[in-house]
């Protein structure tokens, strides 16, 4: 301002509680992830190395700061993540305690497979697996009636928090070639069409194409007249 025009005193409060109210919420967010990293010090929910869950973020901790704490995750992207997120929302710590793991693969069958058999080998498949704990022991489930399938469920503990992917995947391929060399069936779904009305024109060329699966032993469908 001026010399001459001195600045009004209520202009100054007013530039002073704008500035005043900008600054403190800047410094309660970070006052707020500082005292959130003082916590994660002492309590230690969350440790360098734990493999954790926050929301859709999934990965493993890296180095835990004052303000904000590094998360690498499973894509190898590494992801900065205030710690006052850390302590007010809900976070899935997977290595807390120990570095147990259940494993679960589902498994379809075909109508009229015997689930006794099928869970005997899917606990058979299990039992090969050196990486596949023995206490808890696995356990086999038929988990009931899908629209085309048998359901079931192989369930197993594992200490190798780090391949837990890999050591699945294996544990699927294997569940697969058991089935396949037992001859058991797998599903393929079922669908049943139902055709109220037909125009001439297409009707010719569907018993056409039926004609044509006979006489190269394929099923053909059955085509009613068309409705008038």
């Amino acid at each position: 301002w001026p010399a001459h025009h001195p600045p009004h005193p209520m202009k100054l409060t007013l530039i002073g509680g704008a500035l005043g109210v900008g600054i403190g919420f800047g410094l309660q967010n970070i006052v707020s992830n500082f005292v959130s990293g003082l916590i994660l010090a002492f309590e230690r929910p969350i440790r360098e190395g734990d493999v954790i869950q926050l929301q859709t973020l999934n990965g493993e901790v890296r180095r835990i700061g004052f303000r904000a704490t590094v998360v690498r995750t499973f894509d190898g992207a590494e992801v900065i993540v205030p710690n006052a997120s850390l302590i007010s929302q809900d976070v899935i710590n997977w290595t807390l305690s120990d570095q147990q793991r259940r494993i679960t693969v589902p498994v379809g069958v075909a109508y009229g497979s015997d689930p006794a058999r099928i869970k005997a080998l899917l606990l058979d498949v299990a039992g090969k697996f050196p990486a596949v704990l023995r206490t808890p022991e696995p356990f086999a489930l038929f988990t009931g009636f899908g629209d085309s399938a048998l359901n079931f469920e192989l369930r197993f503990w594992t200490t190798d928090a780090d391949r837990v992917a890999i050591l699945k995947s294996d544990v699927t391929t294997a569940v697969n070639d058991a089935l396949v060399s037992a001859g058991i069936e797998f599903p393929s779904p079922q669908r049943d069409l139902h055709i109220r009305s037909v125009g001439d024109a297409a009707a010719t060329r569907v018993r056409g194409a039926a004609g044509t699966a006979s006489w190269r032993g394929a099923s053909s469908p059955r085509i009613a007249p068309p409705m008038r």
